[in-house]
C-alpha cells in the first residue's frame, strides 16, 4: 500500500531555524494571551489592543505553520513568500507595540489595588511578551534577502520598510484624531493628504506584492515602486517643513505645550505626536530610496 503521510509533509516546516521561530511565535503567543485572560486581565482601548496583537498574531502563525508543513500553501493564489516576509514584518511591529503598552498601564510593583496574584500573572504576561516580539523579530532576520540575492520583494529591506511605513502612518492617524486640530489650516490639512496618499499607495504595493499579481501591471512595477518612493520623499520632506510651522510657531500654534493642558487630550500633545513620527517617516522613505537602487526580487515567490 502506497504511505499517504511522509512525503506529503514539509517537516522542514518546523525544524528549520525559520520553523522553530514559528513554534515559538505560537507558544509565546498562546502563553501570553491565556495570561491575560485567565488572571492577568485587560481593559479599555489599550488592553483590547494588546489583545487583539496576540489572538491575531497566533491565529496567523498557526495558519501558515498549517500550510507549510502541509504544502496547503501551494493551493492559495498569493505569493506565499512575499506574504509570510509581510506578516513577519507587521507582527513584529505589532508585538513590540503591545510589549511595550500593557506593562506600562497594566504592570505594577505594588499588590494593592489589583492583589498579588493578578500583578505576578501581567509581570509574566509582560515578560511572554516581549519574547514573542524577539521570536517574531528573529524570523524577519532569517527570512531577510541577502546582499545580492534574488528573492521576494517584501523579503527585501525595501520590502520591510513598505510595512513599517505604513504602521508609522497608522501611528500617525491615531495621533491626528485625537483632536489635533489639523483641520485648522488649508496647509495642515495637505500634511494630512500626504500622509493618507502615501499610505494608500504604500499599502496598493504590499497588496499587489502579496498577492503577486505584479505581473499583471501594464507597467514595470519595480520601476514604479521606485518613482513612487522618490515622491514620497519630496511629500514628506514638504510636510516635515509645513506641520511643525503650523503647529509650532507662535503665529500659528504655540511653541511650548499649553500648562491648561489636560493630560491625554491636549492637541499640542496629538502634533507632537504627528511631527515626530512625520520625521520617522521621511528617514524610512529616504533609506527605503536608497535600498531600492540595489534590489532584485521576482513576484512569484
Amino acid at each position: 500500500m502506497e504511505s499517504t503521510g511522509g512525503p506529503y509533509l514539509n517537516t522542514a516546516a518546523v525544524t528549520s531555524p525559520v520553523g522553530i521561530a514559528r513554534l515559538l511565535q505560537m507558544t509565546f503567543g498562546c502563553t501570553t494571551f491565556s495570561l491575560v485572560a485567565h488572571q492577568g486581565g485587560f481593559s479599555a482601548a489599550y488592553g483590547t489592543f494588546c489583545m487583539f496583537v496576540w489572538t491575531f498574531c497566533f491565529a496567523i502563525t498557526v495558519f501558515i505553520i498549517t500550510c507549510e508543513f502541509t504544502h496547503l500553501h501551494s493551493c492559495l493564489s498569493i505569493s506565499w513568500g512575499n506574504f509570510t516576509a509581510a506578516f513577519a514584518m507587521l507582527a513584529t511591529l505589532m508585538s513590540v507595540t503591545a510589549a511595550v503598552i500593557y506593562p506600562l498601564y497594566f504592570v505594577q510593583l505594588g499588590c494593592y489595588p489589583i492583589g498579588c496574584e493578578v500583578r505576578d500573572f501581567r509581570i509574566a504576561a509582560s515578560v511572554f511578551a516581549g519574547l514573542l516580539f524577539v521570536a517574531y523579530a528573529a524570523e524577519v532576520f532569517f527570512t531577510r534577502a541577502k546582499p545580492g540575492q534574488v528573492t521576494s520583494y517584501m523579503a527585501t529591506v525595501s520590502g520591510l520598510l513598505k510595512i513599517v511605513q505604513a504602521f508609522v502612518a497608522c501611528i500617525i492617524f491615531g495621533a491626528l484624531v485625537n483632536d489635533s486640530q489639523y483641520s485648522k489650516y488649508v496647509a495642515t490639512q495637505w500634511c494630512v493628504a500626504v500622509y493618507s496618499f502615501c499610505f494608500v499607495v504604500t499599502v496598493v504595493v504590499v497588496a499587489f506584492s502579496v498577492t503577486g499579481k505584479t505581473a499583471l501591471l501594464w507597467f514595470p512595477f519595480e520601476r514604479s515602486v521606485v518613482v513612487y518612493t522618490l515622491g514620497a520623499v519630496l511629500l514628506y520632506v514638504s510636510a516635515a517643513v509645513i506641520w511643525p510651522v503650523f503647529c509650532f510657531d507662535s503665529k500659528y500654534g504655540s511653541p511650548r505645550r499649553p500648562g491648561a493642558c489636560a493630560k491625554g487630550k491636549c492637541p499640542w500633545d496629538s502634533q507632537l505626536v504627528v511631527a515626530i513620527f512625520t520625521y520617522v517617516n521621511l528617514l524610512l522613505y529616504v533609506v527605503d530610496l536608497a535600498y531600492s537602487q540595489r534590489i532584485r526580487f521576482i513576484s512569484h515567490l
